[in-house]
């Protein structure tokens, strides 16, 4: 346990630091165990600053000497930073200290993977490279230097000099220390270029390991695509004369998008057809869209302080899902995010870790880079943009630019550009920002004298910290169909912003059947008791890709939870509507084959939850089985010929209509081994030319059973490709039946290949035994021991990596009585550990609710 509580840092008590940095001269001289860092920083006071004493953070740092001036001087030091005494007017600090790159596990600051120098600075990582006031509001220009016998030595911004084992960079756009970057090593380069559209020549790199240049193309051309898209469509023209991305092994994000200099996760970057799935591809293209973006939306123009870590990240998901939307399928990309969404932040909102978009307050910030700050604060930004309009959108974001560029900005400055620019009073919108919870919107519905009506109420339940909520202005987009299904009121914007609102529709010959939260307007719960033969038609009519698909998802929840409480037989009036859409091929087979999906077994435990009822893990593993068993063998005659029209001829591509046909293949594939018992899977992994078709077959012949000889096939063809094993690891326990996962997931921790201090390997292996609902709530308590027992191990190697997957705990409190003391008793045991870390401690505690 710690012997301090952790200090818990508040919104309220933001005060500017009482000094500007005017520049950063910082050496390195790379050693594996003992790297020396020379910084020279040039400090002027603020004069909108109150009086201060002169602090700069530092951690794990070996103070060799400091100079004011030129002059030696004596500093306080402390675990957390130092205090000196400093002049009243300009001068100049001088500090050499001494770090371990080697001995930093945590992968924060300056640290080695393999072999490779690489840092991680957001979010106060800076701090454990050299003593700094490490805040993102502080921002500079950064000259670098960089001594070692390092083949490759980069830093942010533009080359300046290279000689005899150095290398020098200059950063010329002023940015906090959190966008820093240094990556030196044995690396190759792809190499690629772009032209701007005022003609600037732009060097383009992506650097790796020897024996990785064959997996740098997709990534190449996804950047130069991402690059091209900003500027038409944003107007945003890159503003250095390079571009780096470098692969890292062992990193704790997806990537970070240091200025000039991304570094990003090896899996989220290396892709070719042999190694990387459909889904691999697209989450590059998304993710170095999503890096690339944020050179303005996040460097250009930063955050103030760490509250306003949404308006970079909320801002710059909204950018990359519009930008993989125009890549690829708009309808399929938006029903993928609220997926995404449902699955992941609505949990988040509903439980213990409730925080509003932007958090009132924390004690440790790597515990806010979560969901409802990235997801749904990119929702918060789709919303604005569907209240205010395209126009208007593209108006107040030129004014964005053009008032905020080289700032530090916050929530306040973002929402005035929009006043501003559209006349609007926003200050009720704002409550999205400040306000935690998911809002619950009931409706009902009235017709008479052709005229019909829709009444909405609103309300968020309480959450930790809040127990009142006001209304929100929820953005409602809706649509009526008559009887037939034709569309007599085209997609309509409601803003409703009261407790109640009423809103009429006059002119209907006969009551018209509402489509309601097309698009999914507004990241709301709705609550309609529409019946299953308004969702049928809905499924049958909507000319709404979202709301049709959601239909069909409604109808497959209310047919599960009807199984799982009462054992009946499913509803065939859903699975004859639903075939009635695989049958049309007009509709694209990606949309298809979401529409083939049902909720996730989670879902449907918080959907029990919410009735009142106690999930019963096992009860609703059931039931999904049953379900998918009842489609298999009512879709007999249909399975062959969607399976036809899901092949693919000719070269590989990993573009959208190769990617949505393999996608209809995957879940057809899925439904034909329940008949054959894998033999199609088996043929499928026999002939498999890519890495899409090779694990879609091998996690079907692990549902079968069938899996011993083609796990050990896999493994023996790919055993020399680290970010294909993590595959090989994650899919054993994502694919197997509840009985075996605990089992599994222990012998694969015997491996000799689990290496449980790389991120990805650790997260391949005890994610995918946290996301099997009924494998790791098994009523026995294994996995909860299983996963306390892991994370106190890594507690001390990779706090913020532990941290984050102790949220695999946060539901324990919609489960029985005896789940719920098992978590109870592993959480407490967790939090009893000797020096448990800040990370871990705050999380813990946060969902105990303590």
């Amino acid at each position: 346990m710690q012997a301090e509580a952790p200090q818990t840092i508040y919104l309220k008590d933001y005060t500017p630091f009482g000094w500007h940095v005017e520049s950063v001269h910082l050496t390195f001289r790379l050693a594996p165990h003992s790297t020396r860092v020379l910084s020279k920083i040039r400090f002027a006071p603020n004069p909108d600053a109150p009086a201060q004493t002169f602090f700069l953070h530092g951690e794990m740092l070996k103070l060799i000497a400091a100079k004011i001036d030129g002059a030696p001087v004596t500093p306080d030091v402390t675990d957390e930073g130092l205090t000196v005494a400093v002049p009243s007017g300009a001068f100049l600090w001088e500090a050499e200290v001494e770090i371990d790159p080697k001995g930093n596990t945590a992968l924060e600051g300056l640290y080695m993977s393999n072999g490779m120098y690489c840092t991680q600075c957001e979010a106060e990582g800076f701090r454990k490279i050299t003593y700094y006031p490490d805040r993102p509001d502080v921002m500079s220009t950064f000259t670098v230097r960089i001594e070692g016998d390092e083949k490759v030595k980069l830093s942010n911004g533009n080359p300046q000099a290279e000689g005899d084992g150095f290398a020098e960079w200059h950063d010329p756009w002023p940015k906090p220390a959190y966008l820093f970057a240094l990556v030196a090593g044995d690396l190759v380069n792809h190499p690629g270029a772009f032209t701007t559209m005022s003609g600037k020549d732009v060097e383009l790199n992506i650097w790796v390991r020897p024996g990785d240049e064959d997996k740098c193309a997709f990534g190449m051309e996804a950047l130069k695509k991402s690059m091209k898209w900003d500027e038409e469509v944003y107007g945003r023209e890159y503003d250095l004369d390079i571009f780096n991305i470098v692969a890292v092994d062992d990193f704790n994000m997806g990537a970070m998008e240091n200025k000039g200099l991304n570094v990003f996760n090896s899996s989220c970057v290396l892709a070719s057809p042999e190694t990387s799935t459909d889904a691999n591809f697209e989450r590059v293209e998304a993710i170095i869209a999503h890096e690339y973006f944020h050179n303005w939306t996040g460097n250009r123009i930063t955050c103030r302080d760490w509250f306003q870590l949404c308006l970079k990240e909320g801002l710059t998901v909204f950018r990359d899902s519009q930008f993989t939307s125009d890549m690829r399928s708009a309808p399929v990309k938006r029903i993928s995010d609220v997926i995404d969404l449902r699955g992941r932040q609505f949990p988040e909102d509903q439980g213990p870790l409730s925080h509003p978009v932007r958090p009132e307050s924390f004690q440790e910030i790597n515990n806010f880079y979560t969901a409802t700050v990235y997801e749904k604060g990119a929702e918060v930004i789709g919303m604005l943009k569907r209240l205010v309009g395209d126009e208007a959108y593209a108006k107040a974001l030129d004014l964005y630019f053009d008032r905020h560029d080289g700032q530090a900005c916050t929530i306040e400055d973002w929402l005035k550009v929009f006043e501003d620019a559209t006349g609007r009073d926003l200050s009720q919108f704002k409550r999205w920002y400040s306000q935690a919870g998911t809002p619950r919107v009931s409706v009902s519905e009235s017709f008479a004298d052709g005229t019909y009506s829709l009444t909405f109420r609103q309300e968020t339940t309480p959450t930790p910290g809040q127990p009142e909520k006001a209304p929100q202005v929820i953005p409602l987009a809706v649509g009526l169909l008559n009887p037939n299904g034709d569309e007599v009121l085209p997609t309509t914007l409601l803003e409703f912003n009261q407790s109640e609102q009423t809103f009429n529709f006059n002119g209907f010959a006969a009551k018209p059947v509402p489509s309601l939260l097309r698009g999914f307007s507004a990241p709301v719960v709705l609550d309609r008791d529409a019946g299953r033969e308004e969702q049928a038609f809905l499924l049958a009519h909507d000319t709404d890709t979202f709301t049709r698909w959601d239909a069909g998802r409604q109808l497959a929840r209310e047919t599960l939870v009807d199984m799982i409480l009462t054992g009946a037989t499913p509803d065939m009036a859903y699975i004859d509507g639903l075939e009635a859409v695989l049958r049309d091929e007009t509709l694209d087979p990606a949309y298809r084959a979401l529409m083939m999906g049902t909720p996730s077994q989670s879902e449907l435990a918080q959907v029990l939850a919410d009735r009142g009822h106690v999930p019963d893990p096992d009860a609703i593993w059931q039931a999904a089985e049953t379900l998918a068993q009842v489609k298999a063998e009512r879709w007999t005659d249909l399975l062959p010929r969607l399976a036809a029209e899901a092949e693919v001829t000719g070269t590989y591509s990993p573009d959208a209509e190769q990617s949505a046909r393999r996608a209809l293949g995957a879940a057809v594939l899925s439904l034909q081994t329940r008949l054959d018992g894998g033999a199609a899977a088996e043929a499928q992994f026999a002939r498999a030319d890519n890495m899409t078709l090779q694990l879609s077959a091998l996690s079907n012949l692990i549902r079968a059973g069938r899996d011993e000889a083609a796990l050990k096939a896999f493994e023996d063809q790919w055993r020399g490709d680290r970010l294909v094993m993590d595959k090989w690891f994650g899919l054993q326990i994502a694919a197997t039946t509840p009985e075996k996962v605990v089992p599994r997931t222990e012998a694969l921790t015997a491996h000799p290949a689990f290496d449980w201090k790389n991120p990805n390997r650790f997260r391949a292996v005890m994610g995918a035994m946290m996301t099997h609902h009924a494998g790791f709530h098994s009523a026995d308590g294994a996995g909860y021991r299983l996963l306390a027992d892991w994370l106190i191990r890594l507690d001390d190697v990779n706090p913020q990596t532990t941290a984050r997957m102790c949220q695999a705990f946060q539901t324990w409190r919609r489960y029985d009585a005896g789940r719920q003391e098992t978590i109870r008793t592993e959480l407490e045991r967790i939090r009893s550990k000797q020096k448990l870390s800040r990370d871990v401690d705050e999380m813990v505690s946060r969902i105990l609710g303590t």
